[in-house]
């Protein structure tokens, strides 16, 4: 569809075609304009449920639900509650910065509206709503900023995150794009070989949300193939220095409240989401842990998702060291955090987010990343409906489930397209559109040379085609 449309300007992008010479619409510039106009659209989305009136299940009618707006009323922050000092917060302690700061400024607005009596006064759910999706509009736009550079001599893949649907219809769903935008950024100094820096924003990234650490378990295994876990050491040091700075202050402060995050990540059951609550409602939770008294811990579950998550890490650890070639830093992520989704207990729809910088870097192609993404617009639509329930024309669980089953069957594909290509280098498009290129976001990885290899896999010297580095 891109390449047809693209006839338009002079088709599709030549191998020898120069690009970022442009003396104003430079390849970023327009990816940051493509971010704009989606966020735009997702605000008009967003807009009906800004003020906190959900009447007639308005939230879902419109499909406009966002959790800022409930838990505005239920952290009591438009009486000047503080996350963790005094309200118990179910999320990590930057998310919880992120509250506190949309609070300030909102309540800001909201005092020099009274004042002035020229700006517009709005409800302060709402303007807490509208100076939230602004802080997540601008870290939407730092993801793009960041993913631009890792993706090498193909600038344009960028448009693919810019343009995502994804990003159209979870992007003010949540404070997600926060824990993104460090993660991308963190990704982007490794690619700059600055590994400090991008422990320290990987760390912060963690802060943020729980995914980035697997960002950084997939550098170990490229660092350990690669006789470079020195590097990978300083960056994890300075990842977990980057997590106490944030968390020790208020764990101090708040040590009750602290730690809800981690009590409730454990006592919380299967999320609507997860094929958990798929299978625990097809057997009518008669396996696992059985029917659970309101705030009893889901023990057996907890200890079915962690066996599993092991044995994806060391799934994910023999593809790595069995590759022909080194598989490239987003490949490895990707199939990390998609596996992590799929077999945790809680995959809400916004966590589609996560995915993205990682899946358009993983494998640009568009046909894929659209049907995917469209996977993941389809939950969100049937969530809302499901959640709308039967009486007001909503729709009857088993269509929620079989939304949530194509969507697991979709990134389950995904994946397997992502593993082929790292079995089959010669398939990925990002190494043979350009002859040299390694990978573009390795780092210190890009081009080195292979200490430890499994069975198939080949230790790589480095040739005069691709010792120079491709990344940036």
């Amino acid at each position: 569809m891109v390449a047809q449309a693209s006839e338009a300007v002079g088709g599709p992008w030549g191998r020898h075609a120069v690009v970022g010479r442009a003396a104003f619409w430079t390849p970023l510039r327009v990816c940051l304009l493509f971010t704009t106009t989606v966020l735009a659209l997702a605000w008009l989305k967003q807009a009906p449920c800004s003020d906190g009136d959900w009447t007639g299940s308005l939230q879902y009618t419109h499909l406009c639900y966002s959790d800022p707006v409930p838990l505005f009323g239920v952290y009591g922050q438009g009486d000047g509650a503080l996350p963790y000092l005094d309200a118990r917060v179910e999320y990590p302690v930057l998310t919880g910065a992120a509250m506190a700061l949309a609070a300030l400024l909102s309540g800001w607005y909201d005092g020099l509206a009274a004042a002035v009596g020229v700006l517009p006064a709005v409800p302060p759910v709402q303007s807490y709503t509208i100076v939230t999706a602004l802080l997540m509009a601008v870290c939407a736009l730092v993801v793009t900023r960041a993913v631009l550079p890792l993706t090498g001599r193909r600038p344009w893949d960028t448009a693919m995150v810019a343009l995502s649907p994804v990003l159209l219809v979870y992007a003010f769903n949540n404070w997600d794009l926060l824990a993104v935008a460090l993660t991308t950024l963190g990704m982007w100094a490794w690619a700059r070989e600055r590994p400090v820096l991008a422990g320290a924003l990987l760390g912060l990234g963690v802060a943020a949300k729980l995914y980035p650490v697997l960002v950084l378990g997939a550098l170990f295994l490229l660092c350990l193939r690669a006789g470079a876990l020195g590097t990978w050491l300083r960056a994890a040091v300075a990842a977990v220095g980057a997590w106490l700075v944030v968390n020790v202050p208020v764990a101090l402060v708040a040590p009750e409240n602290w730690g809800w995050f981690f009590a409730f990540s454990r006592q919380r059951a299967a999320n609507p989401e997860s094929i958990w609550n798929v299978l625990l409602t097809a057997t009518e939770n008669r396996v696992l842990d059985g029917p659970l008294a309101e705030g009893e811990t889901p023990s057996v579950l907890n200890a079915v998702v962690a066996v599993l998550l092991l044995a994806l890490a060391a799934g994910v650890a023999w593809l790595v060291l069995t590759a022909p070639v080194r598989p490239r830093v987003a490949q490895v992520a990707f199939l990390l955090v998609a596996g992590f989704l799929l077999l945790n207990k809680v995959y809400s729809p916004q966590y589609a987010l996560w995915l993205l910088p990682l899946a358009v870097l993983a494998r640009p192609r568009w046909r894929s990343l659209l049907v995917w993404q469209a996977s993941e617009a389809l939950v969100w639509v049937m969530t809302m409906l499901y959640y709308l329930g039967t009486e007001n024309r909503g729709v009857e669980v088993e269509w929620f489930f079989l939304a949530v089953l194509l969507r697991d069957a979709v990134l389950v594909a995904l994946m397997v397209l992502v593993v082929r290509e790292v079995r089959r280098p010669d398939d990925d498009v990002v190494r043979t559109s350009w002859p040299g290129v390694d990978d573009p976001a390795g780092g210190p990885l890009d081009g080195a040379r292979d200490v430890l290899t499994l069975g198939r896999g080949r230790p790589r010297v480095p040739d005069e085609t691709t010792a120079g580095k491709s990344a940036l």
